[in-house]
């Protein structure tokens, strides 16, 4: 990757060549560094007919959109003014030798305290597409994301026709209430949390929610244009069904990498992960509006916010021209709740595009193979108190029956430091402690361990990782997402995952790159990676309410033999627990 110069310096060919030289700098420029500000503070949102105080960047909701192009160098200046301990995560960049600014709290820094100031410092590698940021300590990403929109590089282009526009579609979960308490609450007592109010498109409910139709987002198009709509769940806890009423849209990307196009009139998407699809609108004016709508897919045993977000998708006349004729509203058809079958074949549709110019590198051999069983437990109710989790006891979580404490250091200091006694051991388990059947009836023993357990990875190690849902306490889809890397899905099935022959069936020619996915509900999904990026990475399902009880663990890959193989030290601005 060139590092962002000119071929010059600036000042020079402006004295050599004058002014007419000046204009055309913008073309010598390889890449850019792009500086923004990001002031964390608190103001007035109203939304269902109730006004609260959110904790919001730059007073914006959703938060400002970071536009840069492949190879950019981006500096984000963080400065937080409000009493919440605060990071910021840039989901799905690479963070290639970047690790101090990933941004999971007490994974690779400590929290940026009341009236301090920290710059996130990283370069766009070999991305391109649609990402997004959002707070990374506790639940206060509930109102603190963003859309992170990468274009290509200079020169070039898409590989499909360039829309007419592009539009950030971003999915997100309003409670009346302060999530920090719903979380802190129910951690406290054990229980599930309260659900949220409303599911909301670019910070709007929409009409179908009570004192709502105001805050309405309206998408207005031309007809016979091509729309590219940039799709990012950034719901806290829930997997979601989209569809425009009377249209279907072409799958170009995902997760910030492009796949082979297909067509659908629904794209399911869970938190964490982004789609870009292409719309394509209709020929003629229809003298007709079209809902957008979301809803959720559920596969789980508690309580979840059933309801529906709807945006409006309008024509413009051609002629400008304002009928008083009514116009008649579709409302598209989503699909049931738990519409697994439906969500596997969807899934399963993802291929990556895997040509000459954007190739599949797929690790062909495995140095190191893994088997994480995920899913839902419980951990003893503390003596002289009431827990209002399973049979009296509280909910966690676990991957390997491990449940992921985190620490009051950051992991990867400790470890640069060379200071982790007492932080966190290397011994996570390569495989569950004990076997059951992991999709049939679960053991009557659901207590899972407490510990902050990593693996350790030399650098170049490539991995197979299986990751196997639970029915502990009830089976459910989980998107898993890995930070420092997207990882290639070479297999998914349901029920417990065969050694011996589901192998057979995997694909290593163009499997989809990601870096968030549902394992499925009674089911199982094969992933592989190469850990070509040293630091401490963590890997989590992306419903917030699991990460709280537990359903997280992390990486070390190792420093390689090269210098270009190695994490760069702390920068001075890193913040102290």
């Amino acid at each position: 990757m060139e590092p962002c110069h000119l071929p010059l310096p600036a000042s020079m060919i402006v004295r050599l060549f004058g002014v007419f030289v000046a204009l055309l700098l913008p073309e010598f420029v390889f890449c850019m560094t792009r500086n923004y500000t990001f002031n964390i503070v608190q103001h007035n949102v109203t939304r269902l007919c109730h006004t609260k105080s959110i904790v919001s960047i730059n007073g914006r909701f959703p938060g400002p959109r970071i536009v840069a192009r492949e190879g950019d160098q981006l500096l984000v200046k963080v400065v937080n003014h409000v009493s919440n301990n605060m990071t910021i995560h840039w989901h799905g960049i690479r963070q290639i030798r970047s690790g101090w600014a990933d941004g999971p709290a007490y994974v690779t820094q400590c929290p940026i305290q009341t009236g301090q100031a920290y710059t996130y410092n990283f370069t766009i590698t070999g991305q391109r597409g649609t990402l997004f940021w959002h707070a990374h300590i506790s639940w206060m990403r509930a109102t603190l994301y963003g859309p992170i929109i990468i274009l290509p590089k200079r020169n070039e282009s898409y590989p499909f026709k360039k829309p007419y526009k592009e539009v950030p579609i971003i999915f997100g979960e309003w409670w009346n209430a302060d999530p920090e308490a719903v979380i802190n609450q129910a951690l406290q007592t054990g229980g599930g949390p309260n659900v949220s109010d409303a599911y909301t498109i670019n910070g709007f409910p929409g009409p179908l929610y009570n004192c709502s139709s105001k805050d309405t987002f309206r998408l207005k198009v031309k007809p016979g244009k091509t729309y590219m709509l940039r799709l990012i769940n950034a719901a806290m806890n829930d997997e979601l069904f989209f569809s425009i009423a009377n249209h279907t849209v072409i799958i170009v990307e995902a997760d910030a990498v492009y796949i082979k196009p297909f067509q659908t009139d629904v794209v399911m998407i869970t938190p964490g992960q982004t789609t870009n699809v292409l719309l394509k609108t209709k020929p003629y004016y229809p003298n007709a509006t079209f809902l957008m709508a979301a809803r959720p897919y559920f596969t789980g045993q508690g309580t979840f916010d059933n309801s529906t977000v709807a945006g409006i998708l309008e024509y413009e006349h051609p002629l400008n021209h304002t009928f008083n004729m009514k116009k008649m509203v579709f409302k598209p058809t989503l699909p049931p709740l738990n519409a697994t079958t439906l969500v596997a074949n969807f899934t399963r549709k993802f291929r990556s595009l895997n040509n000459p110019n954007f190739t599949a590198s797929v690790p062909q051999t495995v140095d190191k193979q893994f088997y994480f069983t995920l899913g839902l437990g419980s951990s003893p109710c503390p003596k002289n108190t009431t827990c209002q989790g399973p049979n009296g006891t509280k909910f966690a979580a676990s991957v390997n029956n491990v449940s992921f404490a985190l620490p009051t250091t950051a992991l990867l200091q400790a470890y640069i430091t060379k200071k982790s006694n007492g932080v966190y051991t290397t011994d996570f388990p390569t495989n569950p402690p004990s076997t059951f059947n992991y999709t049939g009836t679960p053991p009557n023993n659901t207590l899972v361990s407490n510990a902050t357990r990593l693996v350790a990875l030399p650098f170049n190690t490539s991995v197979e990782l299986v990751l196997q849902d639970t029915s502990i306490l009830g089976a459910e889809n989980h998107p898993l997402h890995l930070h420092g890397f997207n990882f290639f899905v070479v297999g998914q099935g349901f029920g417990n995952y065969n050694p011996t022959q589901d192998p057979a069936n995997f694909n290593l020619v163009d499997p989809v790159e990601r870096n968030t996915f549902g394992v499925p509900a009674g089911g199982w999904v094969a992933i592989r990676f190469l850990a070509d990026n040293p630091g401490v990475w963590f890997m989590h399902c992306h419903f917030d309410v699991h990460t709280s009880w537990g359903l997280r663990m992390a990486w070390i890959v190792m420093d390689g033999p090269l210098p270009s193989q190695k994490l760069p030290p702390p920068p001075s601005d890193l913040p102290e627990c």
